[in-house]
C-alpha cells in the first residue's frame, strides 16, 4: 500500500502492524529453533541463525538503500514486499512433524504430572527470569538510543558524509555479528551464560563512555565495533537463558513474552529521557548517563544473577 497510495496515511497504519508482527515472529521463530533442536543445542543453532539474521539484514539494507537512491523512495517498500515471498517458501519448508511440539514450549515428558513445576505462577516467581528481565530493561535503557543520538551528534559534525557514516555505523556491527554469533553460541554451552553477559554490558559501558569524549566523527564508526559485540552476544543470550529458565515449565513463550515486555519498556523510556538530557545539557551528558545506566546492569549481572547454563 506504501508503495502505491500516499505515504502520510499509511505510515501510521503500518507502524503498529509492524511492531504486531516483531511482537509475534521472535518468539515463534525462537520457539520453533528450540523444538528442532532442543535445550541442549538450541545455543549453537541460535549463533547459526544470528549470522544468518546478520547476513540478511546488511545484504536487504544495502539493496534497499540502492533502490531508494537510483529509483525511487518508494521502490524501498516494493522491495520489501518482494523479499517477504522467499521468507515465506523457506517458512514452507519447515515440516510440523520436525518440530516436537512439547520442546518447543519448553516442557517435558514427565510419567506422572507435575502441576508445580509447570505453573504459570511458578514461572513468573523465577528470580533468574526477573533479574535477567530486569537486567534487559537495563541493557536496552542504555542502548536503544545511542546509536540515534550518534547519528545526530554525526550529522552536526560532517553534514556532507553524514549519510555515508551512519551507513557505516549501521553496516560495522552487522559485520561483527555475522562474524562471531556462532561462536557466541559455542561458548555459552562452554563458558556459561554470566561471563558472555558481562562482556556485552562491559562493551555497552566502553560505547557510551566514547561517544560521550570522541570528537572525530570518522572515529565514532570505530566505535560501533562495541556495539557488533553486544549485538552479537543478546541476539544469542536472550532466547537462550529464557530458555534455559523456562527448561520442564512449558511456558517458553510466556518468558519470552516477559523478557519482551521489560525490552520494550527500556526502549521507549531510551530515547525519551536521553533526548530530553541531550537536548538541556548536551549530548555529551547524555551518553555518559546510558553509559552509566549499563554500568548499572554490568553490577546487576555480576552480583545477583545466577548462571542458568544447563549441562544435561
Amino acid at each position: 500500500a506504501a508503495a502505491r497510495g500516499p505515504l502520510v496515511p499509511v505510515v501510521p497504519l503500518a507502524a503498529p502492524l509492524h511492531a504486531r508482527a516483531r511482537c509475534v515472529v521472535g518468539p515463534a521463530l525462537a520457539a520453533i529453533r528450540l523444538g528442532l533442536v532442543g535445550p541442549l543445542a538450541i545455543g549453537e543453532r541460535l549463533g547459526r541463525n544470528a549470522r544468518f539474521a546478520s547476513l540478511g539484514s546488511g545484504s536487504a539494507a544495502a539493496l534497499m538503500g540502492a533502490c531508494g537512491y537510483f529509483l525511487s523512495s518508494r521502490s524501498v517498500f516494493l522491495v520489501t514486499f518482494l523479499l517477504a515471498i522467499p521468507t515465506l517458501l523457506a517458512l514452507a519448508r519447515i515440516r510440523e512433524r520436525e518440530i516436537d511440539i512439547a520442546q518447543a514450549h519448553g516442557a517435558v515428558k514427565r510419567e506422572v504430572p507435575d502441576k508445580k513445576a509447570t505453573s504459570v505462577l511458578g514461572l513468573v516467581r523465577q528470580r533468574s527470569l526477573l533479574i535477567f528481565a530486569g537486567a534487559m530493561l537495563l541493557f536496552q535503557l542504555a542502548n536503544a538510543a545511542m546509536l540515534p543520538l550518534m547519528a545526530g551528534v554525526v550529522t552536526t559534525r560532517s553534514s556532507q558524509w553524514a549519510p555515508v557514516l551512519i551507513a557505516a555505523c549501521i553496516i560495522v556491527p552487522q559485520a561483527i555479528v555475522a562474524l562471531c554469533s556462532p561462536s557466541v553460541g559455542r561458548k555459552a554451552q562452554a563458558w556459561g551464560r554470566r561471563p558472555l553477559l558481562l562482556i556485552a554490558f562491559a562493551s555497552l559501558v566502553i560505547r557510551g563512555l566514547l561517544f560521550a569524549t570522541v570528537r572525530d566523527p570518522y572515529l565514532l564508526v570505530v566505535v560501533q565495533v562495541f556495539d557488533g559485540i553486544t549485538a552479537a552476544i543478546f541476539s544469542v543470550m536472550v532466547p537462550l537463558i529464557v530458555a534455559d529458565v523456562a527448561f520442564g515449565s512449558g511456558h517458553f513463550n510466556l518468558a519470552q513474552g516477559i523478557v519482551g515486555t521489560a525490552v520494550g519498556v527500556g526502549a521507549s523510556l531510551s530515547t525519551v529521557l536521553a533526548g530530553y538530557v541531550s537536548d538541556k545539557l548536551g549530548s555529551g551528558t547524555a551518553f555518559t548517563g546510558l553509559a552509566g545506566v549499563a554500568a548499572l546492569g554490568l553490577l546487576v549481572i555480576w552480583l545477583v544473577m545466577p548462571e542458568t547454563r544447563r549441562t544435561a
